[in-house]
């Protein structure tokens, strides 16, 4: 029997795998998670839209107060995790952190909160992150972490943990919305390099863990802070044409300009940008958000001249948004982490049960 071979080094445009996730359409320029179009799910509660991905549906009270109740216990630091914070070396990268502490992370206590083994476990690992990032940061600053408030929500728990003071409700709503865009988007290469290995019926921490390595990569999840470094080495708008034309002379990606699968405007940040305009206000914030500006006007005119379109992605003014919410630049990362790992475990409960070894070939060059 003849098996037809199709060869895609980077599998562009290759089917591996079907799912009811979410659903990206790059030429129209479109997004939805579970059918519910982004811009709708930008305007729910954080919550709500984290069991609608991993359930498809959504909570009704008692759900939701159980998904509450449970994530706010797992949120606690337990002492076996501050020793190991306790124990790394200064300067560790929080995505190199991330990745070696979630195979470790244990659930808090033994709850039923969804019915459903895996999905407490990941969900207990998913609590967990954003105390492990606050204390993260606050002892590299040399301060003790703070200890999670269960009566807080996930978000503002996370910004007074990180910051030691109550966040406003605007810069709660905020953070909110962003994590919202960026929790789930079909197969992109964290959730296939999860997917891979859940095939092998690896444990569920250690798919975590090997998505959450997978997006560490500046092609990948690093964008956002590589856009505000580009940002601060342009330094303000009237730079920023002089700049992009020579950065694209030399053949440089504009880092957080186009987007992999979308042909128009990546509609997260179509959401997104109109925000961080909002709440860039502080002086620094103001310039770097109009050095975006600045710089996105720039390609698009470059582009434009040889007939060609070309966008800002989500990852373009979302450092924008997390510097004003006073998110350090390296830690950027490991929030789109905060909230990708519930996509994570949508795609571990949809695969692993009736999933296979996922084995692809390759074609031999050697001699």
């Amino acid at each position: 029997m003849n098996i037809a071979i199709t060869e895609s080094p980077d599998l562009a445009g290759v089917i591996v795998g079907e799912t009811a996730i979410s659903d990206v359409q790059g030429e129209a320029g479109y997004l939805s998670y579970r059918g519910i179009d982004i811009t709708e799910l930008a305007q729910q509660p954080f919550l709500q839209v984290v069991w609608q991905v991993l359930f498809g549906q959504w909570p009704d009270p008692a759900q939701e107060q159980q998904l509450r109740d449970h994530l706010a216990i797992n949120s606690t630091l337990q002492p076996e995790d501050l020793a190991l914070l306790r124990a790394l070396p200064a300067g560790l990268h929080p995505m190199r952190m991330l990745q070696g502490i979630i195979p470790l992370i244990q659930p808090a206590t033994a709850t039923d909160a969804t019915h459903n083994p895996d999905a407490d476990l990941g969900l207990a690992i998913a609590a967990r992150l954003p105390s492990l990032i606050a204390a993260h940061h606050r002892l590299s600053q040399g301060l003790d972490p703070i200890p999670a408030a269960l009566e807080l929500s996930l978000h503002e728990n996370f910004l007074v943990m990180l910051h030691g003071n109550a966040p406003s409700p605007e810069a709660v709503r905020l953070l909110d919305t962003t994590q919202i865009l960026q929790l789930e988007h079909s197969f992109n290469a964290g959730t296939f390099a999860g997917r891979v290995c859940a095939s092998t019926k690896a444990a569920l921490p250690a798919v975590l863990s090997a998505s959450v390595g997978t997006l560490s990569g500046p092609l990948h999840g690093g964008a956002d802070q590589a856009a505000l470094a580009m940002a601060r080495e342009v330094g303000s708008p009237e730079a920023a044409a002089e700049w992009v034309a020579a950065a694209l002379a030399r053949g440089d990606k504009i880092m957080g300009m186009g987007h992999r699968e979308y042909r128009r405007l990546d509609p997260r940040a179509a959401i997104l940008k109109p925000l961080a305009r909002e709440f860039c206000t502080e002086p620094e914030s103001r310039n770097l958000f109009a050095t975006l500006v600045a710089i996105e006007e720039a390609c698009q005119a470059h582009f434009g001249a040889r007939g060609q379109e070309i966008h800002a992605n989500v990852e373009f003014y979302k450092g924008a948004v997390f510097h004003s919410l006073g998110i350090p630049d390296h830690y950027f990362t490991a929030l789109f982490a905060m909230a990708r790992v519930y996509g994570y475990l949508a795609h571990y409960l949809e695969f692993a049960p009736v999933g296979r070894l996922i084995r692809p070939r390759a074609r031999y060059i050697g001699e």
